[in-house]
């Protein structure tokens, strides 16, 4: 039925099936301190039988204690993870989707008590630590490092988490960078970090395809806008990234009144992964509220983005691209916008439900989260 969402597409050498991904999204599963669990199984291994060409997993931490966003984050800061996540990926693999684990260091969002940034910013009522050279230089090789761990625990790919506002994405913002040093103050400068995290872990994992989670728009009037970030996507397009995965907004603008209404509607980031398109030449991931098979092939159709990642939709209904490709989607069950529980767990720092769910199978879950 959808020609454009169902063929196939080659990212960093490696061939997807389709053109739907499972975007990141935290829900709290990885064990207190960050071990893969059972239930990060089991939800891992729904999301890749849903039909989806790629899986990535969020949020793995390079540096730990200090990088983590909560204690529930995956960790692959040491060697002896990759025994753990090389399970994790064979789960999401034997399912016929390809895996990949998105690395990342938390900055001043961290939860650690000596938690850094780029610049003294103050961050909802703390004050992060500025970091130094010397800390800035560690910090690449432990991108490095995590990098290739991923790729010996047997993923397709790894991803560097540059959005949401996270420590990749601080350096890039002349609202968090503040420095006066060779890592800050004009636009070339600020994209150093970014560029340098890049190129550390292209040279530590060879032949192996490197996306980014890209931030196109912080949505705060001091923060970073389109204007400057399409000008940072051309830079990473020559680096060498093997996808930019597109996305708006970070924690201190999410819950804007005007955003929180913004992100109810359908396809609310479509213009971004667009704009950032006409500037690269590598393929293009975006995501936000896309509900229907007809939108999501509109927008492949009409090149504003070449993959259609999809978080919350496929976890209300892992069987969305199934149902789409068979047209069955006045069968799935839909995220509900104006429902925000799984928000509210996460933030609570409880591992997620999702409202939406059949009762069998949030009883099912129920009785998992017990164990």
């Amino acid at each position: 039925m959808y020609s454009h969402l169902f063929s196939e597409l080659e990212v960093g050498g490696v061939k997807l099936k389709n053109r739907l991904t499972m975007a990141p999204l935290y829900l709290g599963y990885a064990d207190e301190g960050g071990g893969v669990s059972e239930l990060i199984l089991d939800h891992y291994r729904l999301m890749a039988q849903s039909g989806v060409a790629l899986v990535v997993v969020e949020n793995a931490t390079v540096d730990y204690p200090v990088g983590r966003n909560s204690n529930h984050c995956l960790r692959v800061d040491g060697d002896d993870q990759v025994e753990a996540l090389s399970r994790l990926a064979a789960v999401i693999k034997q399912e016929g989707a390809l895996a990949c684990l998105q690395i990342n260091h938390g900055g001043r969002y961290a939860v650690a008590a000596d938690f850094v940034a780029p610049s003294a910013v103050e961050t909802f009522g703390r004050m992060p630590r500025a970091l130094s050279i010397q800390e800035i230089e560690s910090i690449i090789v432990q991108y490095a490092r995590a990098a290739l761990r991923v790729k010996q625990a047997g993923f397709d790919m790894v991803e560097l988490h540059g959005g949401t506002g996270y420590l990749l994405a601080q350096f890039v913002s002349p609202r968090t960078n503040k420095r006066s040093d060779t890592y800050g103050g004009s636009q070339a400068a600020r994209r150093k970090f970014p560029l340098e995290v890049v190129a550390a872990v292209k040279a530590a994992v060879g032949d192996f395809p490197v996306g980014y989670r890209f931030l196109a728009d912080e949505w705060l009037p001091d923060g970073l806008h389109l204007e400057e970030s399409r000008l940072f996507a051309r830079t990473l397009d020559a680096a060498g990234v093997a996808y930019i995965s597109v996305m708006g907004g970070t924690y201190e603008s999410f819950f804007l009144p005007e955003m929180m209404e913004k992100a109810k509607k359908e396809v609310y980031m479509a213009d971004l992964a667009a704009t950032v398109k006409q500037e690269v030449s590598v393929p293009v991931i975006t995501a936000g509220r896309i509900a229907g098979g007809a939108l999501a092939e509109q927008i492949v159709a009409l090149g504003q983005a070449d993959l259609i990642g999809l978080a919350r939709v496929l976890w209300a209904d892992p069987e969305w691209p199934q149902k789409v490709q068979v047209g069955r989607e006045n069968e799935i069950h839909h995220c509900d916008p104006e429902c925000d529980v799984c928000l509210q767990m996460v933030m609570k720092g409880r591992p997620a439900l999702c409202a939406r769910w059949p009762k069998e199978k949030m009883h099912l879950w129920k009785s998992k989260l017990q164990k």
